[in-house]
């Protein structure tokens, strides 16, 4: 079964702070990505945590410097301290290939705890085992590689397309959101979430990056929640919010945008879901 993700489903998930919240309440978010090679997800990812309401952000991949001249309320150091995050956020702007040992030891660590993680890109390949709830962030490209990886069927032709996410979930026990102009989220069980398309504007480097960001806030702000529900709203905020950065709404062709014009345009984006 289909389940069509709406409007008024992604304001469930958007939280309002009352008088009795602080940052820890809000929703905490912890960063491991970026490297030397690609600094910027980083900072994409990090920029989108705070836009998407995360009331704390830890970042403690390779990137400090970056993040931080961007991001100076950024949390940044080599690990987490005594922070307690809602959710991590690994792998975004990485690469298997050039892992080293201590940051591999570092992210099985984080995959064997019992916080909720988005792994997106150069950390996929680690998802396998996990016993960390998870949220699984694919591009096509990085679904068929993944499915080669654990021996499973990647046609994502037509209506085989839930079929085949659905199957890799159920597979992995975890949630497992598929990128692209419709996105599509299934959760553990097998239940497939559709998101209308997105505008074409958003296929910019980088804009998975602002997701994974995205995702993570909304999953530290809803702790318990469904977090293949909470991956849907992320991603429908996400394509909303590219909608005004591209000035796509109510039909207009709209204009080019980068992705961090998408994570700038997020508080704007929930101002309108919550008026």
């Amino acid at each position: 079964m289909v389940r069509e993700w709406s409007r008024s489903d992604t304001v469930g998930f958007l939280r309002i702070p009352g008088p009795d919240d602080d940052k820890y309440s809000r929703g905490v978010v912890a960063i491991r990505t970026g490297s030397a090679d690609y600094p910027g997800a980083a900072v994409l990812g990090v920029e989108a945590a705070w836009r998407a309401g995360a009331g704390y952000v830890r970042y403690v991949g390779g990137a400090a410097d970056a993040v931080l001249a961007r991001r100076p309320e950024t949390v940044a150091g080599p690990d987490i301290g005594r922070t307690r995050p809602g959710a991590w956020v690994i792998g975004s702007g990485t690469d298997a290939a050039s892992r080293t040992a201590e940051e591999e030891s570092a992210l099985r660590d984080i995959l064997t705890g019992d916080v909720p993680v988005v792994v997106d890109a150069g950390a996929l390949d680690l998802a396998p085992g996990a016993r960390a709830p998870l949220i699984l962030t694919p591009h096509a490209g990085e679904f068929a590689r993944f499915c080669e990886r654990i021996g499973a069927q990647a046609d994502l032709s037509g209506e085989a397309r839930a079929t085949t996410v659905a199957a890799v979930a159920v597979r992995l026990g975890q949630t497992v959101l598929l990128k692209g102009s419709r996105t599509l989220v299934s959760a553990p069980d097998g239940e497939v979430i559709r998101l209308e398309e997105a505008p074409a504007w958003l296929a910019t480097a980088g804009a998975g990056d602002v997701l994974a960001g995205v995702i993570g806030a909304l999953v530290a702000a809803n702790p318990g929640g469904a977090l293949a529900e909470a991956a849907a709203a992320a991603a429908w905020l996400h394509a909303y919010a590219a909608r005004l950065a591209a000035g796509t709404v109510g039909g207009a062709p709209g204009h080019p945008i980068v992705a961090l014009d998408v994570a700038e345009a997020l508080p704007r984006a929930i101002a309108d879901l919550l008026s």
